[in-house]
């Protein structure tokens, strides 16, 4: 009898025996990792209405009329400004998933979101550009905190088998929420002067809808569990998410790792780094989170106009294309969630990688040679769009769903700090540097972006495990001998040998004759 689902092949029946966990990825992710995707690309559209609205203020208010300048660098802010917030806010990570759980805390952070989309909304009738500001920020902390708990709640609630399914959910409502903010961004919709305020603060709606919903599902059966030590609410827990399937024999696994941790706390991020026994696992977490940000995928995305202007194409059509462009990213981000169960971790991860840092040597070319041979243009847009699509397929979700698999408990939150820490500084330092960069090399600036993501490619070919269908216990023995820790050391009792020999839980998706 099979363990393994296939994904593409499910029948009703099988789609409805674990809709409660489908249900919970889509809420979840679509009050805030789709919110993430929305806010990145939502002020691009009114981008130089922001700024009349700031050279407006500044003349009424203090009777200063900035020049473009000053302008562009209040703008840089308002963009750059989330990726502060969202530093900030993955900082608080770690003891806000300890103290109020993983659905706990994406709960109570949505008052964020409503402080943030009120201030934004009303900027413009209260006449404070501070308040686009400050709302940005806000929003930053919000989706600092989500982007790193929706994937730490999802690979807890979800059997080994669909936990890759799953742990790709919400890079697919991040890639989403970029197509939706471009989409709402057209001159035909709300891409006009007066309607601004209410693009910006539209974040509210489906936040209020995860608030009213997400509620009612269960928190994180392993939180219950290991942490508060519940076993009546864990078997409850267990029981909403596996309408079927062996439920004893996942509590029991549980409960293996729960006594292999007895005396031992949650760790801090000092603790994480400072322990040798997870050495490995840290430093995969940073080159993989780092390697996403650097990899230049944001800076494509923020020159994806000009690009496509240099290109040829009419001013008046650059629009149309870029909401192309972010329906090319949510099929691939599709495309990765439905395979990854099929293909595993390591070739969406490598693959990804691949054939971005391909597309980025390509870029150069192109744009090198498009003076004299004019179909150059065209490879460089065909580039772009390889980049972004080869981004969603695996390296856009796979980071967030690999550090919730290669450690245990103890040590999940403060890895998810870790990580969330390194991907927005490293968010911040590709937007603040990549101008500067660009001026200074020109079109050879891709190749350090190319250079990255074959290195990044090469680390998990040599490093990275396939985690593919194992329990978090099991990650963990894959990398013992990595950190030079002995079985033993790392498994104190044969019991729970005996679980990971048993590989406890996963679903069984097949009828039972």
């Amino acid at each position: 009898m099979s363990n393994e689902l296939d994904i593409p092949e499910l029948d009703s029946k099988l789609c409805l025996q674990f809709a409660p966990l489908l249900a919970v990825a889509f809420l979840a992710s679509f009050g805030s990792s789709m919110l993430y995707g929305y806010n990145l690309a939502v002020v691009n559209s009114p981008a130089q209405y922001i700024k009349d609205f700031y050279n407006e203020t500044l003349l009424e208010s203090h009777g200063l009329t900035p020049d473009g300048h000053l302008l562009t660098v209040l703008y840089s802010l308002t963009v750059s400004i989330f990726a502060i917030g969202g530093m900030t806010g993955a900082l608080l990570v770690g003891r806000l998933v300890t103290k109020y759980g993983r659905k706990g805390t994406l709960v109570r952070s949505t008052a964020l979101v409503f402080m943030g989309g009120a201030l934004m909304g009303f900027s413009r009738w209260c006449r404070i550009p501070e308040m686009v500001i400050i709302g940005r920020f806000i929003t930053g902390v919000h989706s600092g905190i989500s982007l790193s708990v929706v994937p730490m709640y999802l690979g807890e609630i979800a059997p080994k088998n669909l936990r890759g399914f799953l742990g790709l959910v919400p890079s697919i409502h991040i890639c989403l929420g970029v197509f939706i903010a471009q989409v709402l961004g057209l001159s035909e919709i709300l891409g006009k002067e007066e309607h601004w305020p209410l693009l910006l603060s539209l974040v509210a709606v489906p936040t209020m809808v995860q608030l009213i919903l997400l509620p009612w599902f269960p928190e994180s059966p392993r939180y219950l569990l290991i942490e508060r030590g519940d076993v009546h609410a864990t078997i409850a827990a267990l029981k909403w998410f596996r309408t079927k399937g062996n439920i004893q024999a996942e509590v029991e696994e549980m409960q293996e790792e729960q006594r292999s941790l007895s005396s031992m706390q949650t760790l801090s991020v000092c603790s994480l780094l400072m322990d040798s026994s997870v050495r490995w696992q840290v430093l995969t977490v940073a080159v993989v989170n780092i390697g996403m940000q650097l990899s230049g995928i944001d800076a494509i995305w923020f020159y994806t106009n000009d690009i496509f202007r240099n290109a040829g194409i009419p001013d008046p059509y650059i629009q149309y294309t870029t909401v192309g462009t972010g329906a090319i990213e949510v099929i691939s981000g599709m495309l990765g969630c439905f395979t990854i169960e099929r293909l595993g971790r390591r070739p969406l991860m490598i693959g990804g990688f691949l054939f971005m840092g391909l597309c980025c040597a390509g870029i150069t070319v192109s744009v090198l040679f498009q003076v004299h041979l004019s179909y150059m243009r065209y490879i460089s847009v065909g580039c772009v769009i390889g980049i972004i699509a080869g981004f969603c397929i695996g390296p856009a979700g796979v980071p967030f769903l690999i550090t919730a698999e290669l450690f245990k408990q103890s040590h999940r939150p403060a890895a998810y700090t870790v990580a969330g820490c390194l991907n927005w500084m490293s968010n911040f330092t590709i937007g603040f540097v990549f101008p500067f960069l660009e001026i200074a090399t020109g079109p050879f600036c891709y190749l350090i972006f190319c250079a990255v993501c074959m290195g990044v490619a090469v680390y998990t070919f040599f490093i990275i495990p396939e985690t593919k269908n194992k329990t978090f216990l099991e990650i963990s023995q894959m990398f013992a001998t990595k950190n030079e820790i002995c079985e033993e050391e790392l498994y104190p009792n044969s019991e729970l040998k005996m679980a990971l020999m048993n590989g406890y839980g996963t679903l069984d998706f097949h009828d039972k004759k």
